[in-house]
């Protein structure tokens, strides 16, 4: 059974409320801590360790539920502190418009904020809102050019690097807030990865026959 990420944390904090909350709804998941990921590899930090919580897609439904009645019985004593009582309307119909950047609690807190400044968000405009950031987070990335160039030079010259860079490039995914999976490149980005895939594949082989031929 294949395991999807369903959040993703960079503090142990929020690894350990989620998983709680799985635990005591008898839910099934995996932590996964990654130190080293792709992500440096493409320019980012790698000396943030990224925590994935990876559930079965069936499951994202129920997972969803539970942290919207945990987030309800919340609100009931929520201090008038926080600090989305500080946001302005837009700030706060941000916060409605990108639910996967923010936790169950504060989405629904925001909804109550406008709610109470008279202006309450219908559940068809949310539904609305779930949907159009969905399709927005279904695009796949921008041309990947710089790494296009990159894998064809490392398969040229070695193969693994390349290979890797191919790889990546034509099989990489990413999972939406529903569960389901796009692919995370651009179609002709796609098509590159797997023939700089099969060209690193071949000169590696080459590279490795010719060692052992001396």
């Amino acid at each position: 059974m294949e395991y999807l990420t369903y959040k993703k944390f960079y503090e142990k904090e929020g690894v350990e409320a989620l998983t709680q909350i799985l635990k005591e709804n008898r839910i099934v998941f995996e932590v996964i801590e990654d130190k080293d990921n792709l992500d440096s590899l493409y320019g980012g930090n790698h000396f943030n360790v990224q925590y994935f919580i990876k559930i079965k897609k069936e499951d994202f439904s129920k997972v969803d539920s539970a942290l919207a009645k945990k987030s309800e019985m919340e609100l009931e004593t929520v201090d008038r502190g926080h600090y989305l009582f500080g946001f302005t309307d837009e700030e706060l119909f941000d916060v409605i418009s990108k639910p996967d950047e923010w936790n169950e609690f504060d989405y629904q807190l925001s909804k109550n904020i406008l709610k109470d400044r008279g202006k309450e968000i219908s559940h068809e405009t949310e539904e609305l809102l779930k949907k159009k950031r969905l399709n927005e987070l279904a695009k796949p990335e921008e041309s990947q050019k710089t790494w296009i160039y990159g894998g064809y030079i490392f398969a040229m010259l070695g193969g693994v690097i390349g290979a890797f860079i191919g790889w990546h490039l034509s099989t990489s995914k990413k999972t939406l807030p529903n569960g389901s999976q796009v692919y995370s490149y651009l179609p002709n980005d796609r098509k590159h990865g797997r023939i700089i895939l099969v060209i690193g594949i071949i000169m590696a082989t080459i590279s490795l026959a010719l060692r052992f031929s001396q």
